[in-house]
């Protein structure tokens, strides 16, 4: 099914009768207020809605017509262009015909023939704002599943390397297992190490690489939630989103020691705290990436709000490294098109394009600036909600 086009010109309504006579008075009497398109049949709406179905909002139908009745339309117009809201015109109003049409072909009114004006008219305001209504719904349903069809497809891909490394510590020490002898203790399992702790330190970090992928999946279970008519918008602090991230990442070795956290002044979050907590994800990870093998490599998230900037500039966080900064022709791509430093490396260069598209999505944006040798910072500008914090 098309969805409409709320931007362009108002819905037509398709009436349909085999009367010339009614066609015309009909489309003559309300042609003033509303684009109104006549049909002399059933075949020949159907038809008319096969090849545009996306410009019409409203049909009536008569219900005594030739070949195929008014009710047969309905239903073929409830199962095959749903977005339509359907009103049927009829001068046999026997008490069974008004059960079907409901029923069956799902009308809005049922409008007795001949056709009061005035009455009319109003009904087919009422159609015309009922469908506008739904059509605004649809159009806000499919928002939603796109954005979280495509935050899934970018979970997916972010769960990839840490399970895959789990996968492969956990391989690693089960090809440690050295097999009992005859003289072994029972209930004991052996495991060769090359020093002195090596399996433990596998252990740990495959559990921590878990962690944080179970933190990911729980994060996004609101997700499936939000993409329902209703939901109630989620709202975080960005202090406890930053905290959130240093708690949950799981850095290597010493890569928790060099993150630090300053906040200058706390604001609410717009938008889903799954996404904007895989936006932290993402640049925190890149950040880190480019630090390894730096001396006395600093990555530092901040917190800021400040009354006196630009509007669009007061709230933001910022994602600050002192690693070995982005090559200009690479910085000037970066939130333009898939770029990537770490193709060898399993990168795709859509990281950042995720993190752009996130905050686009909530009224924020995204600047990345970085000098080669002296480092890279990424700041995320946010709509705050409320209040900030003092």
């Amino acid at each position: 099914m098309q969805l409409p086009d709320l931007s362009g010109d108002a819905p037509a309504i398709l009436f349909v009768d085999d009367e010339t006579t009614s066609r015309k008075w009909f489309a003559l009497e309300f042609g003033d207020e509303f684009r109104v398109v006549t049909a002399g049949g059933a075949d020949e709406a159907l038809a008319i809605l096969s090849e545009r179905s996306a410009e019409f909002g409203v049909l009536v139908t008569d219900y005594r017509m030739p070949e195929r009745d008014g009710m047969k339309l309905l239903r073929a117009v409830q199962r095959d262009f749903r977005h339509v809201v359907r009103l049927l015109a009829t001068a046999y109003a026997e008490k069974d015909v008004a059960i079907a049409a409901v029923n069956q072909g799902k009308v809005l009114r049922i409008l007795e023939k001949p056709l009061d004006g005035d009455a009319t008219r109003e009904a087919l305001r009422e159609a015309l704002s009922l469908y506008r209504a739904q059509a605004l719904e649809r159009v806000v349903n499919e928002g939603r599943v796109a954005a979280l069809r495509e935050a899934l497809g970018f979970l997916a891909h972010e769960l990839n390397t840490p399970l895959a490394t789990v996968r492969g510590y956990v391989s690693s020490v089960a090809a440690r297992y050295v097999p009992p002898d005859a003289n072994g203790w029972k209930g004991v399992a052996c495991f060769s190490e090359e020093h002195a702790g090596e399996l433990l330190t596998a252990l740990e970090r495959a559990e921590r690489r878990a962690l944080y992928c179970q933190s990911l999946v729980s994060t996004f279970v609101q997700s499936a939630r939000d993409a329902y008519p209703d939901a109630v918008p989620q709202s975080v602090s960005a202090s406890s989103l930053v905290e959130a991230l240093l708690d949950e990442f799981p850095f290597e070795e010493n890569e928790r020691a060099c993150a630090s956290v300053d906040v200058q002044r706390d604001f609410r979050l717009p938008g889903r705290r799954d996404l904007l907590y895989l936006v932290l994800c993402t640049l925190a990870k890149n950040a880190l990436l480019a630090l390894r093998g730096r001396p006395q490599p600093k990555l530092c998230l901040e917190v800021e709000y400040v009354p006196e900037a630009p509007a669009g500039e007061r709230a933001c966080i910022r994602v600050r490294d002192n690693g070995p900064g982005i090559p200009p022709e690479v910085l000037a791509r970066l939130t333009r098109e898939p770029v990537t430093t770490r193709a060898g490396s399993g990168g795709s260069g859509m990281g950042l394009m995720f993190c752009q598209r996130v905050m686009q999505a909530i009224n924020g944006s995204i600047r990345v600036e970085s000098t080669l040798g002296e480092g890279t910072l990424v700041t995320l500008f946010f709509q705050p909600q409320g209040s900030p914090s003092p």
